[in-house]
């Protein structure tokens, strides 16, 4: 990253190593990952100055669980003071996992290790038993954030935005067809897509309880030449990825506090791909990635210098948003009709 920054990367515990919840055991267990973080903040803290940094001015920045976990700290007593501006990057943390649901996670964990004590049983078999069946969501079971009481006392964004981070600038960013990256051309959800069973395939991936069948119809009114495929991506994108972010950036505003909001549409972005560009690692650019890149480094790095990256905060009368492009410009309210169909269907975070 070009700017006059000093950019750190961190390590921390995923998964059962950072975020399985045995309280009984270890009274700090469902949210070591986050601890993690807190201690490598610490440290920046202590030494960035021999790096050239300015520890008064710390920037946080992460991508999808990474930005997650980045929600999550806001709200983190022990977090407090440790950084002072904020970057998530299509990962939004509305609600942490409740507790009783994290217990019952972690009994269908335990139960996938037939008895050994995770304490001491080889990095590769905690590994392995993380394909334990959720018994909420279903799929592989989930390891996050845990209201844990002792070290996260409530949710980020729920029912507002954690008062304690008001006072540090955020960006909020997501790219238009995230989950271009979560299903496999030849997978169970995309062989065989067509019209007849569209609504059947997006129904359990929307992550709420919204009538599938409606939903396509209102999707396929707005892209009348949009094939099954787009339509998928797009229908699931905004109901389980971005839905999220909608709430965080709402509850900002709400709070007088605004974030500073962005979509990325290059190249149809899907998960992921603001990586590369923010730090200008795309492999084998052609002009318009470089040219995207520079543009995407520009304003991260002008968020962390100033707190503002270049256009104005996220309002709920305007709900200005930059789009990243090939003609990058400010929309107010994109996807207006997406978003106001998905806010008549309650949002849980998935996890929660």
């Amino acid at each position: 990253i070009g700017g006059d920054v000093v950019v750190v990367t961190v390590n921390h515990r995923l998964n059962a190593l950072g975020y399985l919840y045995m309280p009984d055991r270890f009274p700090d267990s469902g949210n070591t990952g986050q601890l993690d973080l807190i201690l490598a903040l610490q440290w920046v803290q202590r030494n960035i100055v021999a790096f050239g940094g300015d520890p008064k001015n710390i920037t946080v920045f992460g991508q999808s669980g990474g930005g997650a976990k980045i929600a999550t700290l806001m709200a983190m007593p022990s977090a407090k003071g440790l950084f002072h501006k904020a970057i998530t990057m299509s990962g939004q943390q509305v609600t942490a996992s409740g507790p009783l649901n994290a217990a019952k996670r972690t009994a269908a964990f335990l139960a996938k290790l037939d008895g050994a004590d995770p304490a001491t049983v080889p990095v590769e078999q905690l590994v392995a038993a993380l394909s334990a069946i959720d018994p909420i969501l279903g799929g592989g079971v989930y390891m996050g954030p845990v209201l844990d009481m002792r070290n996260l006392h409530r949710h980020p964004f729920w029912p507002d935005a954690a008062p304690q981070s008001l006072d540090i600038p955020m960006m909020l960013g997501n790219t238009i067809l995230e989950t271009r990256a979560f299903y496999a051309p030849g997978g169970k959800q995309l062989t065989g897509l067509n019209f007849d069973n569209l609504a059947e395939r997006v129904a359990p991936e929307m992550r709420i309880d919204a009538h599938p069948d409606w939903v396509v119809r209102e999707f396929r009114a707005r892209y009348p030449k949009a094939e099954p495929v787009e339509l998928f991506h797009r229908i699931v994108t905004t109901a389980r990825s971005w839905r999220g972010q909608v709430i965080e950036a709402e509850e900002r505003a709400k709070a007088g506090a605004p974030a500073f909001v962005y979509q990325l549409d290059f190249e149809q972005g899907k998960h992921t791909d603001d990586i590369g560009l923010s730090f200008g690692t795309v492999p084998n650019p052609s002009p318009a990635q470089s040219a995207m890149s520079k543009t995407v480094m520009d304003a991260f790095v002008r968020f962390a210098h100033t707190g503002n990256p270049g256009w104005k905060p996220y309002s709920l009368k305007r709900r200005d948003t930059m789009i990243f492009d090939t003609v990058s410009r400010v929309e107010n309210d994109p996807r207006q009709w997406e978003r106001e169909l998905f806010a008549r269907v309650p949002y849980i975070q998935p996890g929660t």
